[in-house]
């Protein structure tokens, strides 16, 4: 019998796997099945996450031009969180940890920082600033 926590991961699994298969099939830009960004709904600014789901989107139709166009900062760091979740899910499934480079808490705050001066840079109505924002590489 799977252990409880062998349970959850496959119920993760199940989800993120449903998940991936819906962003795929469906648009986020066109289809209404995914939600608006809260914050550029409320206020028309971007968050650094803006563009997320669409630059996947594009990501899981081969298309790296209109992903980086949607979200460049998304592109770059996904495979950075990819690896991060596969060294947990092992270590889970060992119940041990696993091999892998552990952030420092200083790391951890300036990757936040990148984050948030992203979020604000993309909202700047300045060259090159202004091509941060969702779509923008894609008028070039």
């Amino acid at each position: 019998m799977l252990k409880r926590k062998h349970a959850w991961l496959a119920v993760m699994f199940l989800l993120a796997g449903t998940g991936v298969v819906l962003l795929r099939v469906f648009d986020p830009a066109r289809s209404g099945m995914f939600p608006p960004c809260p914050v550029h709904y409320l206020t028309g600014l971007y968050c650094p996450g803006c563009g997320s789901l669409r630059a996947i989107h594009a990501l899981l139709h081969g298309d790296l031009r209109q992903a980086l166009a949607m979200n460049a900062l998304t592109v770059i760091l996904l495979p950075f969180i990819g690896y991060g979740l596969a060294l947990e899910v092992f270590a889970e499934v060992r119940e041990r940890p696993g091999p892998g480079m552990k952030l420092s808490a200083t790391s951890i705050r300036v990757l936040g920082m990148f984050i948030v001066i992203f979020g604000v840079a993309r909202n700047l109505p300045l060259y090159p600033f202004d091509m941060l924002a969702p779509r923008a590489l894609l008028h070039l």
